[in-house]
Order: structure tokens, then C-alpha cells, then sequence
């Protein structure tokens, strides 16, 4: 256990299930109280016990459209209300409505991948900031993508978005130092509901195609998420952190 997470509290975005479950319970394990979010109450309420359950921390679970201000506002404050402050912001929640060449996007699937991968990023951050972190610092950590960094066919706009999220960390970290820093992990193909349509018809030739010989789990994610929320990154901000079985390192996404 990180005991200098104790007793600390973090605020994850699209925690309910996948990449942002799995920080959670990895927080919770490190004794973190939680507020997890995502759209619908009762995805949450059982994610939440199974927490508490496993790791006797307190958890509240708030329903809310992470690219909506007031409902976002409405969390940010029931979490301030609840613990008296959020030290970690975990900006987890994300969206892909549409695969396939940019040419044939359409523009309202365009602007709601925009307002929950990008949009929401600089929402969350600014509520957490204005609430608690700008008097008592704190880390954010964002979710972004090893797409940010690289094109692939059919998930061109989504890689858009996430490479948007590359940027706004360094921006936020620049503009928050040095009371709160603020790091992105880059994930590559991770077995998630949102990834499915990557992985599941052919998650054996994938495997063969990654130096690491598998797709990613969500804790390889989550476990890299603890390291940037703790005092041992102290000395980062603005960085990102790429977790993608190495499949950078051979010049692709997946």
C-alpha cells in the first residue's frame, strides 16, 4: 500500500466499468476514499459496493453525463460536500460513436466524441480546480491514447480527440504548477467494452502482432494511474505515460 494515499480522495470520470473501474479499485487499495461517476446510477451503485466491499473505503457513487456543466458541477460539489476535497481527478470517461473514414463523419457524432474525450477534460479539470485543488493542491490524470500519437484506419476523429487530451495535459500542467500537477497515460488496446469492436474478433493475431504478446488488461492501465496520483511522481507533470505492449515501438496503434 502507497500509505501517502491514505485518506485521500479521488474523483474518477467513467468509472463504472473498464479502464476507469480498475483505477478505481486500485486508489481504493491504496485507501483512497473514491467518488466514482459515470451516466447511469445503477451501473454504479454495485461497482461502488463491490469497492467497499474489498477495500473498506468510503465510496460515493454520483450519477452524471461527464459532458453536461451542471451535472458535472453537481458531482464536483457532492464530492467536496462528502470528503471535504478532491486531491486526485482522474479524467477517465471517454467515447467512440463512429468508425470509419473522416470523410463520411457526420457532424453530430463529430461533436459528441468532441464534448466527452476533449471538452470534458478541460470541464472537469477547472470545476476540481476551482472547488479544492487551487487551495490545496492535488494530481490530475488523464486518459488519453497511444492513437493521439499515431494514425489507423477507421478511429481517425476518436485519435483526433485523444490527441487533444495530449496537449491539454501539458497546458493544465503549465498553467497549475506547482501546486498540482497534471499527466496522461496513453493506453493502447485495452480489453474494454468501448475497445471491443478492436480486439474481440481477432485478439489472437493482435496478440502476435504486439513485442509484449497480449492486448492490455485494465489494470496495466490502473496501476500507472496510482503511480502518477502518489508523491513517487512527484516530479512529473505534463508527461504522458504510454502503456501499449509496445506497440509504438513497431510504428502502429494496434
Amino acid at each position: 500500500m502507497n500509505s501517502e494515499l491514505t485518506g485521500k480522495t479521488a474523483l474518477i470520470t467513467g468509472s463504472s466499468r473498464g479502464i476507469g473501474k480498475a483505477i478505481a479499485q486500485a486508489l481504493a487499495a491504496e485507501g483512497c476514499d473514491l467518488v466514482i461517476s459515470s451516466r447511469k446510477q445503477d451501473a454504479l451503485d454495485p461497482a461502488a459496493e463491490e469497492i467497499r466491499s474489498a477495500h473498506g473505503v468510503r465510496v460515493l457513487p454520483f450519477a452524471a453525463h461527464v459532458a453536461e456543466p451542471d451535472q458535472a458541477q453537481s458531482c464536483v460539489d457532492a464530492a467536496v460536500a462528502e470528503f471535504g476535497g478532491i486531491d486526485v481527478l482522474v479524467n477517465n470517461a471517454g467515447t467512440n460513436p463512429y468508425f470509419g473514414p473522416m470523410v463520411d463523419l457526420d457532424m453530430t457524432r463529430a461533436e459528441k466524441t468532441v464534448r466527452v474525450n476533449q471538452t470534458a477534460v478541460v470541464l472537469w479539470t477547472q470545476l476540481a480546480w476551482k472547488a479544492s485543488m487551487a487551495e490545496r493542491g492535488g494530481t490530475v490524470v488523464n486518459i488519453a491514447s497511444v492513437g493521439g500519437m499515431a494514425t489507423e484506419p477507421g478511429i481517425g476523429f476518436y485519435n483526433a480527440t485523444k490527441a487533444a487530451v495530449l496537449h491539454l495535459t501539458r497546458q493544465f500542467a503549465s498553467e497549475l504548477a506547482p501546486s498540482v500537477r497534471v499527466n496522461a497515460i496513453a493506453p493502447g488496446i485495452v480489453r474494454t467494452h468501448l475497445a471491443r469492436a478492436l480486439w474481440e474478433d481477432h485478439e489472437p493475431r493482435l496478440n502476435e502482432s504486439l513485442p509484449l504478446g497480449r492486448i492490455g488488461e485494465p489494470e496495466d492501465i490502473a496501476n500507472a494511474a496510482v503511480f502518477l496520483a502518489g508523491q513517487q511522481s512527484a516530479w512529473m507533470t505534463g508527461q504522458t505515460i504510454v502503456i501499449d505492449g509496445g506497440a509504438l515501438a513497431r510504428g502502429k496503434v494496434g
